[in-house]
This record gives C-alpha cells, sequence and structure tokens, in this order.
C-alpha cells in the first residue's frame, strides 16, 4: 500500500508517536556554533558585520525596499493572485478583531480599583524567506495579527534575491507593513535582535526561516521575543466510513507536499477506507509536480492506524498534539470535545487544511511537533503587552495592611512591611 497501515493494538500506535517525534529531532541541524558565532559577531560590531555576512551571503549589502518599490510590485503582481491577497486579509483581520484582547478595570469595593492595560507592542521584526520559499500567504498571516493589535512599527526583513517576489511585496503593501529591509539569513535576525545603525533593535521577531533561522531566533530569545520555532508540517485525519477517500487523500498530500519531513497521518475505524485512502493518495501523487518529494514524505512520516472506535483515534490525537487535525465524520463537530491538543482544527469535508492555510482567517502559524500539548497559534495575543494596574484608597488599604505586613514577615521581608506599616503608624 501506498501508506503504511497498522492496526491498533496498544504497541502499533505508540510505534507512531515515537517515529514523528524522532522526526522532529531529525530536522535539527548541527549549525549553532556558526549561528552563534555570527550573532556575537553583530552584537560586537553592528551594520559592519551585517554588511560583511549579508554582501558574503546574501551578495549585497542590506537596503530599504523603497514605497515606490512595493507600490509597483503591487501593480504587477498577477491580477487575481492580488485579489486572492485582498480578500484573504480582509478575513484575517475580521477573525483577529473578533478576539482582540482590550484593557479593562474593574471596582472590587470602594476605593480599590484594579485592572490591566493592554497595548500592542512597540517594534515587531517579520521574517520572511525569499527564493523558491517565498509565500506571501505567511506575510498577511504574520502581518495583519500584528497590525490588528496595534504595533507601532512593523519591519519585513527578507533575503535580496534579484527578482524579489511581487506577491510577497504586494501582501507586505496589503498587510500594512511599515518598512521592508532587503537582508536575509542569521544576519538579519541578530540585526534585529541588537540593532544594527538603521536596522533598530525590535520587541520580538515572527515569521518561518530555514535551519539557520531557526536557530538565531532561538538565541535571541531573552534578549527580544519570538513567536515559535517551528518544525516540519504536519496533518493528522480522523476520517470514519462516511468520509469521501478522494477528498481525504488529497488532504493528506497537501501536506506530503511539503517537504520530506513533512508528516500525514490517517487515523480511521475501518480498515476499507483507510485502504480507499491509500489508493486514492497513490493515483493523486503521480500527477503531481511535487511527486518525488510526497513519496519520500509518506515513505518516512506517512502512515494510517485502524482503530475499533473514533474514541480511541481520538486519544491517540491527543498525544500526537498535530499542528493541523482534521475531523472528517458523519458528525464531526460530535467529537470536538474530546480533542484537546492540535494547533487547529478542521471540522467537516468541506472544511480542508489548505482552506486554513489560505483563506479562512485564523492564522496558520501554528504549533508543531507535539507542542499544541503547550502552544498556541499566533494570533493578536503574540503581539499584545499586558500590564496590571492597581489604585487603592487609604480607605481600601487599610483593611489589609495586617495581612500584608503578616505575610511579609513571614517571608523575613522586613521592608515590605515597612512600607505597609508606616502609612497606618503601626
Amino acid at each position: 500500500m501506498f501508506l503504511k497501515t497498522v492496526q491498533a493494538d496498544g504497541t502499533a500506535e505508540k510505534n507512531v508517536i515515537r517515529e514523528m517525534k524522532q522526526r522532529a529531532a531529525a530536522a535539527r541541524s548541527d549549525i549553532e556554533k556558526t549561528v552563534a558565532a555570527v550573532m556575537a559577531d553583530v552584537q560586537a560590531r553592528g551594520m559592519e558585520a551585517v554588511k560583511e555576512y549579508a554582501e558574503k551571503f546574501d551578495g549585497v549589502a542590506p537596503y530599504e525596499v523603497t514605497a515606490e518599490t512595493l507600490e509597483a510590485a503591487y501593480a504587477r503582481c498577477d491580477r487575481a493572485v492580488r485579489a486572492a491577497l485582498e480578500r484573504a486579509a480582509a478575513n484575517i483581520r475580521d477573525y483577529h478583531e473578533q478576539m482582540l484582547a482590550r484593557t479593562w478595570e474593574y471596582q472590587r469595593s470602594p476605593g480599590a480599583c484594579l485592572g490591566q492595560t493592554v497595548r500592542g507592542l512597540t517594534r515587531v521584526g517579520l521574517y520572511v524567506p525569499g527564493g523558491t520559499a517565498a509565500y506571501p500567504s505567511s506575510v498577511l498571516m504574520n502581518a495583519v495579527p500584528a497590525k490588528v493589535a496595534g504595533v507601532e512599527e512593523l519591519i519585513m526583513v527578507t533575503p535580496p534575491t534579484e527578482n524579489m517576489s511581487d506577491a510577497v511585496l504586494a501582501a507586505a503593501k496589503i498587510a500594512g507593513v511599515d518598512r521592508v529591509i532587503a537582508v536575509g539569513g542569521t544576519q538579519a535576525i541578530a540585526a534585529l535582535t541588537y540593532g544594527a545603525d538603521w536596522i533598530p533593535q525590535v520587541d520580538k521577531i515572527v515569521g518561518p526561516g530555514n535551519a539557520y533561522v531557526a536557530a538565531a531566533k532561538k538565541m535571541a530569545y531573552g534578549t527580544v521575543d519570538i513567536d515559535m520555532i517551528a518544525g516540519p508540517s504536519e496533518v493528522l485525519v480522523i476520517a470514519d466510513r462516511t468520509a469521501n477517500p478522494t477528498y481525504v487523500a488529497a488532504d493528506l498530500l497537501s501536506q506530503a507536499e511539503h517537504d520530506r519531513l513533512a508528516s500525514a497521518v490517517l487515523l480511521t475505524d475501518s480498515m476499507e477506507q483507510a485502504q480507499a485512502i491509500s489508493a486514492e493518495m497513490e493515483r493523486m501523487a503521480k500527477t503531481l509536480p511535487r511527486f518525488d518529494i510526497i513519496q519520500a514524505s509518506i515513505a518516512g512520516y506517512g502512515c494510517a492506524v485502524v482503530f475499533d472506535d473514533l474514541k480511541a483515534a481520538c486519544e491517540m490525537a491527543n498525544l500526537v498534539a498535530p499542528e493541523h487535525l482534521e475531523v472528517v465524520t458523519e458528525n464531526p463537530r460530535q467529537w470536538l470535545p474530546a480533542l484537546k491538543n492540535a494547533g487547529a482544527i478542521f471540522l467537516g469535508q468541506y472544511a480542508p487544511e489548505p482552506l486554513g492555510d489560505y483563506m479562512a482567517g485564523p492564522c496558520h502559524v501554528l504549533p508543531t511537533s507535539g507542542t499544541a500539548r503547550f502552544f498556541s497559534p499566533l494570533s493578536t495575543d503574540t503581539f499584545l503587552k499586558k500590564t496590571s494596574v492597581i489604585e487603592y484608597s487609604r480607605d481600601a488599604l487599610e483593611p489589609l495592611a495586617d495581612d500584608i505586613i503578616a505575610l511579609a514577615k513571614c517571608e523575613k521581608l522586613d521592608a515590605h512591611a515597612n512600607s505597609i506599616a508606616v502609612r497606618f503608624g503601626k
């Protein structure tokens, strides 16, 4: 069979999970030493070092892309692509406006006012890969939530390829990116992390990149914030006997074409369905331009697991905690309460994973490699800073004075206790 298939028996499905975890480890390259040297050099020498690395790896020193260049790219962009980008941006904006956290406060008692201010970050850096990995959809998915959150300055960095993607630059204009700087690789992340002359230090760095960029972002964390360290893409589909095997096969292939480390897993309660889906995958895969990548992905990290019932399939899904989780069953909403861990859940046969990648509105920047157990998708929350606000009058503080003093003395922090005591002559 094109998609290797196992019957769940308590062991087989655990082996699948173990192989997926090993896949995440296999994706890590031994590049930390090289990246660390570049980061340290940029921190020490600033723009001088950035220029040297940019000229070595990009072939040109960093430069700022002008507003006129963005306008020209927007005008040149294929009309259908431009219309799709505009519609996608509107959908992303609409979704994220619904979830935007706002400043709030309440009166606990007379004289006691508590609350929280919610503000967008001042400055954010967005890394956008170049070359064959230029994805305008990722520009929208990162930039639109940032602007909805109120980020004051959004700086996009991207490698200075000979012919920068018109679609990527058009997406930057549509999303409201404030500045576009032509610089890529580790040197771009280092410049955003420490600041380098006219490239300012940012508060947070988001966006996908190769293994060097991922390692640099990891090292930047602590000096600045980052979104997450993304691993290879993955989809897990729960399908019952009612699922259309052609639809499910197409969805599994849509993830397998990303790269050879991508994972496509099917969980079902029907061996017959697993066989039908596998046959459809083989038929369709042979017609696709990226067949070699798909074949390697499926051979290495694709499989189907057949369970006695879908409740057990949901339990396995929670252990895997996939980036994308499709539920293609007779009543998909029935299983939603049982599904605890996933980056995004797609319900029904007309909510395929590419809908989320491009057009629905929720961000396609999702936790991978099991991290959906504790990470959330990128959203407006990613770009917000929350500050507690406490306001008390003398009459509101006085009834709490003895309790605060008692706790401070318990922790042997006498100056804390005194801060309260001096206000009430205690």
